[in-house]
């Protein structure tokens, strides 16, 4: 019977053990729920002509579980909860300092979005792209988040980043069927 009473405290949130034990199942639980997210974003992908906007809703969806994951973990660890204030004002600086390092990947992902959204370019369009080296004729291979793959007319991958493919004139030659509206 102490046996198990030492065990019971072992796994207190304000113990190290138990932190670490939350952490796991925490960790677990999130990734369980991205294994679902996965597996429904196979089923409903089966049934679109277009799946780009599926899966980038797709992996927004589970980096968000990890970061929900995340701050319930903090949340729940006392020692975490009362370092938090301090966190959070370094956080807020920090957020400065990687949005003004990061402002080119910063806005891949919001041209990513905004071709996703928009539609303006599927999986599939033949464009030209017309780029400081001329124009470029290639077929859409991939749009994600932070760059598009077009193949050229010798096979090549050409991985374009998505600022390029707004900031660009993109003149598209044959569109692909639009996805059926539900």
């Amino acid at each position: 019977m102490d046996h198990l009473i030492a065990a019971t405290r072992l796994l207190e949130r304000d113990s190290i053990a138990g932190a670490a034990a939350l952490g796991v199942l925490v960790f677990a639980l999130a990734a369980l729920v991205n294994v679902l997210v996965r597996r429904a974003t196979r089923r409903i992908g089966e049934r679109l002509t277009d799946v780009t906007a599926l899966r980038f809703a797709s992996t927004l969806v589970q980096w968000l579980v990890y970061l929900f994951g995340l701050v319930l973990f903090a949340h729940m660890i006392p020692a975490l909860r009362a370092v938090g204030t301090a966190l959070l004002a370094g956080a807020s600086v920090l957020s400065i300092v990687v949005g003004l390092a990061a402002q080119d990947t910063l806005g891949n992902l919001i041209a990513g979005l905004s071709l996703v959204m928009s539609h303006a370019l599927r999986v599939g369009d033949e464009v030209r792209l017309y780029s400081p080296v001329g124009v470029i004729p290639a077929k859409v291979k991939l749009i994600s988040l932070a760059f598009t793959v077009l193949v050229d007319a010798d096979g090549n991958d050409l991985v374009v980043p998505n600022n390029v493919m707004m900031n660009s004139a993109v003149l598209r030659i044959a569109k692909t069927p639009a996805a059926p509206s539900a």
